[in-house]
């Protein structure tokens, strides 16, 4: 995998190393903190605990967890890519691919705040996109909520097109 420079710690260049590279089992430890952190604000599950409550004695973090679980599992994990800096994984990305539909999905990208606003989503981004394509994808898919600000920069300057909208409701049983 190429080098890549970052500047996570600081608004300037460091002199260290940082690399995009393939998931690896022993990653996901990272990946979930990762999405602990990342998640609060930006996911269904969320908004759902915020409404209702814990469900089932369980917390959002729990069932969006599960979801990064799927993310890894399997022949799946060969599409999930980190961002490394000095042996810290600090921003991933997880890819799906529909070699029937030819439709690649990017279910989830997350990068410590520290490094946010510093291109390191993009990147992770732009080497999803790159696997998508390598696989034989035509058109990728990644859905946001209408509450992730970032995203909705983000996904639009790199080519991503809005092209419907969903609401979702919940009751309690």
């Amino acid at each position: 995998m190429p080098q890549i420079r970052s500047c996570c710690r600081s608004p300037y260049p460091l002199e260290a190393d940082s690399v995009i590279r393939p998931y690896r089992p022993a990653d996901l430890p990272a990946l979930k903190h990762i999405t602990a952190i990342c998640f609060p604000g930006v996911s269904i599950d969320y908004n759902i605990e915020q409404r209702f409550g814990l469900i089932g004695g369980r917390d959002w973090q729990f069932r969006k967890l599960r979801h990064i679980d799927d993310d890894v599992a399997g022949e799946r994990a060969s599409g999930v890519f980190v961002w490394e800096e000095d042996g810290q994984v600090v921003g991933y990305i997880t890819t799906r691919i529909d070699r029937e539909s030819k439709i690649g999905g990017i279910p989830n990208i997350a990068v410590l705040p520290h490094c946010q606003g510093k291109g390191v989503g993009r990147q992770l981004l732009e080497h999803g996109l790159a696997h998508l394509r390598a696989a034989g994808m035509e058109c990728a898919k990644i859905e946001t909520l209408a509450q992730n600000s970032i995203g909705a920069h983000l996904y639009p300057s790199l080519g991503f097109e809005e092209v419907a909208r969903q609401i979702h409701y919940c009751t309690r049983l």
